[in-house]
């Protein structure tokens, strides 16, 4: 199918009678935004006419900020069909370029196309697959989510125990109007809690489909009189969310992560490409786990511990390859969570991984051998001073980028050790 020009976008605004645009980006810190024009502006959208101050992608203002153009895709041009037919309402996602029409040094969907294109220069291919887990609360009378889960259902359980059934059939049923592949949704292990994976696509077009993902979830979750969340841990004594990447490597059309001459079955490809990822893995973890609450999720005990390394079968390790070998060959990121920026994950990821590969790194040894390695950063503030030390992923993301995550995900740190949290105070108010 050849992709949608901006021709045939103003066509089909006019087949199924759209009345407002909403032109969808992406912020430095992940948040999904956008700006709606009504039908009439559409053509001067199209020809990147839209103009905002750079401050909504670094999130502040000040003296270095400049005007930046919205660039949409026609190719993610969507109805949203839970919208009325008449005066329908439809999307596009958009990059953002400079006045002379260069992408903007703070856009991160361009960041993630430039490691797509040098990723094609090498003659290799990835796809992306994305388990995504996320919980589902009640609201109060005035729609605001309170800390009480939809259900108290556990791990693939079915309704009635399962009360979250029909909204994620909604979910899914909408999401697969719009393109999406579904491989299966179920119940996931703790009460109020869901999974929905996506089946493996190109990075741009699943960083496009986890940031949409996000958007539609909560927007049917509303419609059933519920909020939808991504919060990695929102539950005390109950496993958290998260969003376990799947990952595969083809060269000439075929898997690359393979090797039927390999003791292990793993392609020389396949270790450099783990070795890539585990070499710079605590500075990714300050873009994959990107709240201080991400780390709570990751586990601070010997016990539930997340450690740097690969594994068959150990639930500890960052990465697992499972022991299916052959065309079925993946490497799964097992530690991000949905509160990541998606563009900024996979293009780390990409860029990384091509590192190790460039460098001929060896397979590490697995942990299902030697469980001696360090556990990834134990908080957001280790992994912000992980990124801080860490030059190529300076590099990746550019100064403006890496420079604006940095401060604004260090005013969050710091702001949280200035609150005082209630565990505090029953701790220590009687006695000290």
């Amino acid at each position: 199918m050849q992709p949608l020009t901006a021709q045939d976008v103003i066509e089909r605004a006019k087949e199924y009678h759209v009345k407002f645009v909403r032109l969808q980006f992406t912020d430095i810190q992940g948040n999904f935004k956008n700006v709606a024009v009504t039908v009439e502006e559409l053509e001067r959208a199209l020809a990147n006419k839209i103009g905002l101050d750079s401050a909504v992608l670094e999130g502040k203002y000040g003296p270095r900020q400049t005007d930046v153009f919205l660039k949409p895709d026609p190719r993610t041009f969507q109805v949203f069909p839970w919208r009325p037919r008449e005066g329908a309402v439809a999307r596009l996602i958009c990059d953002m370029i400079s006045a002379d029409g260069q992408p903007y040094a703070g856009c991160v969907r361009s960041k993630l196309k430039d490691s797509v294109a040098t990723w094609e220069e090498s003659g290799l291919e990835l796809t992306v697959g994305a388990e995504i887990e996320f919980f589902l609360f009640h609201t109060d009378q005035q729609g605001h989510p309170i800390a009480k889960t939809h259900d108290n259902a556990g791990l693939c359980d079915l309704t009635p125990v399962d009360l979250g059934e029909n909204a994620r059939r909604d979910m899914v049923l909408t999401l697969e109007e719009m393109g999406f592949q579904i491989v299966s949704s179920h119940h996931e292990s703790s009460p109020g809690q869901h999974e929905i994976v996506l089946r493996e696509e190109d990075p741009l077009s699943m960083a496009d489909k986890i940031a949409t993902f996000k958007f539609v979830v909560r927007t049917i979750a509303q419609r059933h009189g519920l909020h939808a969340s991504f919060m990695p841990k929102p539950l005390p004594g109950h496993n958290g969310s998260g969003m376990a990447l799947s990952l595969c490597l083809y060269q000439e059309a075929e898997n690359a992560l393979w090797d039927s001459e390999s003791p292990n079955g793993l392609s020389k490809l396949a270790g450099g490409f783990t070795g890539g990822l585990l070499t710079h893995a605590d500075a990714l973890t300050a873009i994959i786990n990107p709240l201080v609450n991400s780390y709570k999720r990751l586990g601070n005990s010997e016990l539930d511990r997340v450690l740097r390394g690969w594994s068959e079968g150990n639930r500890k390790s960052m990465i697992r390859i499972p022991s299916q070998r052959g065309s079925d060959t993946r490497i799964i990121l097992r530690s991000p969570d949905a509160t990541c920026n998606p563009y900024l994950a996979l293009d780390l990821v990409m860029q990384a991984g091509l590192k190790g590969i460039k460098e001929n790194l060896p397979l590490p040894v697995s942990l299902d051998d030697d469980e001696s390695c360090q556990r990834i950063p134990r908080n957001l503030g280790e992994a912000l001073w992980a990124l801080a030390q860490d030059e190529f992923i300076r590099q990746s993301l550019g100064q403006l980028i890496f420079e604006s995550y940095l401060e604004a995900k260090g005013k969050e740190w710091d702001e949280f050790h200035d609150h005082v949290h209630p565990w505090e105070l029953e701790r220590y108010l009687t006695n000290y």
